[in-house]
């Protein structure tokens, strides 16, 4: 055990600086997505090209492991920890009302890649390869299914560095690309019945599959709606326990369980990591929750990327080139009109409608779990594994870089999106002698709103404009030089008024005890403290 730890330290600590680096050189250098670095740097010191090299008595780093999975269980178990943090953060930072609005935008986008899809993927199999004869040969259902998955891993990282998760165009490539998973492995656990019975020549018993995809897709749904509306009351609870630290790690620790009921369901481990963190996005700790998930997952999303480069078998790719680029050409084609197409007819134009069919274009863990599990069931040999690698590397490569390029330019949506009313927001403003004065009173009504339970959070991209939250209060506070402003609902300006006035009376009244001190040389000193002390509080 302790020789086994020993070496999975050692590949992690390998891992690590390598995919930290290459990321650091594809971002910086190349101006490619970090992601594309990471993949590539599992590549080259995985088990089919440098780590396969003996280092003396220590033998191969990353030897090769027989079955589907080239890695050792324990480094590939570490790598699922990654995915799990990604989706969890992924689900965090998208906007709650925005999926939910075009939720069923995204059902029509995922329907269609998936139909078109499977149907080339399998289509293909029956004109090219010598040994299928009809759409229903298990290898011909195992390639149309290899089709149909999408790498919601590998799509979320991109939105997440492009900070466009929430945007129309991300929010349905998420949900599309969530809801291609589920069909995925309902499809798979059809596709396993059927050739099962195909392989044994019985008849398929379409009920028991019927009775599987439905629990998948039942469990998906329930965990959607009972997540979304539980949230809100478990965050209210848990915060009781006075420690946003704790906060986050429950919240994970939840997001754990539900992904490894996921996976007892029939559903993949990630989606019920993205459905937690779905849940609790909308939640006022959300932020909080985030900040802590982020700083974690910067150690453990690089490993589940480089661990999936990793998979890539050379030999086993060269051995069906052909036909495995003919056969990733159309796959691409599959997600880019099948996913493009009906994107055109629910609100969206070309520019949105590529850009979704490039988000949607990732195949990652889906693709292996079910390529994997056709090489372990005979329906698939080594060389139509070789295929789905192949497939999964090129889209894997090609992605990034197409999507980033794609998210340049206006706007993908044809509809202007709903804006809150503007007659309902109010804007409070008050003005000070100097920027330094307007600065101290906005720290000052900063504790004061903390010491009333809200959260505070500077906005992104900006350092003069805070959002506060507290449940379904929302205020956003902002200073222009010597002015402090915060805008709010109506229903909560007098709220609002009460602790503008609040900070402002403690204020006078620490100003009228400085102007009372009997050695007036004491004063500079007092209020040097007090504004170290502030810093030190806003640090």
């Amino acid at each position: 055990m302790a020789h086994e730890m020993m070496f999975l330290v050692l590949q992690l600590g390998v891992i690590l600086v390598v995919a930290k680096l290459n990321g650091w050189f594809f971002s910086r250098i190349l101006r490619q997505p970090k992601v594309l670095g990471e993949l590539v740097a599992g590549m080259i010191v995985g088990p089919y090209v440098l780590g396969a090299i003996p280092l003396g008595s220590l033998g191969p780093l990353f030897p090769l492991v027989d079955g589907p999975i080239p890695v050792s269980p324990e480094l590939y178990g570490i790598a699922t920890l990654g995915s799990i943090l990604l989706l969890f953060s992924s689900g965090l930072e998208t906007d709650l009302p925005t999926f939910i609005r075009f939720s069923g935008k995204a059902s029509v986008v995922g329907l269609g890649g998936v139909v078109v899809s499977f149907l080339l993927g399998s289509g293909i199999a029956v004109i090219f390869h010598p040994t299928v004869h009809s759409i229903m040969d298990p290898e011909a259902l195992f390639l149309g299914t290899i089709c149909t998955a999408t790498s919601i891993g590998i799509t979320a990282r991109i939105l997440g560095e492009t900070k466009k998760i929430s945007s129309p165009e991300g929010v349905t490539i998420l949900a599309a690309a969530v809801l291609d998973d589920v069909i995925s492995i309902v499809l798979l656990s059809i596709v396993v019945g059927v050739s099962a019975v195909e392989m044994g020549g019985g008849s398929v018993a379409w009920s028991g599959i019927g009775v599987v995809a439905l629990k998948a897709v039942g469990f998906w749904a329930l965990c959607m709606v009972v997540g979304i509306l539980a949230a809100p009351h478990l965050t209210k609870r848990m915060k009781k326990l006075e420690s946003l630290g704790v906060l986050a790690e429950i919240s994970f620790g939840i997001a754990l369980l539900l992904a490894g009921l996921s996976e007892m369901a029939g559903l993949a481990m990630i989606i019920g990591a993205y459905i937690t963190g779905l849940s609790f996005s909308q939640t006022d700790v959300s932020a909080e929750i985030t900040e802590r998930i982020k700083a974690v997952g910067e150690y453990f999303i690089p490993i589940f990327f480089a661990v999936m480069g990793m998979m890539v078998d050379f030999k086993a790719v060269s051995t069906v080139l052909g036909f495995g680029i003919l056969f990733s050409i159309l796959a691409f084609i599959g997600k880019l009109v099948g996913c493009g197409l009906p994107a055109l007819f629910v609100g969206f134009n070309l520019r949105g409608a590529f850009r979704i069919g490039a988000g949607m274009l990732p195949r990652g863990e889906v693709t292996l779990i079910v390529a994997g599990i056709g090489l372990a069931s005979g329906a698939i040999g080594p060389d139509m594994f070789g295929v789905a690698i192949m497939t999964m590397l090129l889209a894997s490569v090609a992605a990034p870089p197409l999507l980033v390029q794609s998210f340049k330019g206006g706007s993908g949506y044809r509809k202007k999106l709903q804006t809150p009313d503007e007659s309902d927001m109010v804007t409070i403003e008050l003005s000070f002698p100097s920027e330094r004065a307007a600065d101290f009173l906005r720290r000052s009504l900063a504790d004061g709103f903390r010491a009333e339970g809200f959260f505070l959070r500077t906005i992104e991209g900006s350092v003069r404009s805070w959002q506060i939250r507290k449940e379904e209060m929302i205020f956003v506070m902002r200073r222009h030089g010597e002015k402090l402003e915060i805008t709010s609902k109506r229903s909560n300006e007098a709220f609002v008024r009460l602790m503008m006035l609040e900070t402002l009376v403690d204020f006078q009244e620490f100003v009228d005890s400085l102007k009372s001190m009997e050695q007036p040389e004491m004063m500079g000193a007092a209020l040097l403290m007090n504004m170290f002390a502030q810093q030190a509080d806003e640090d």
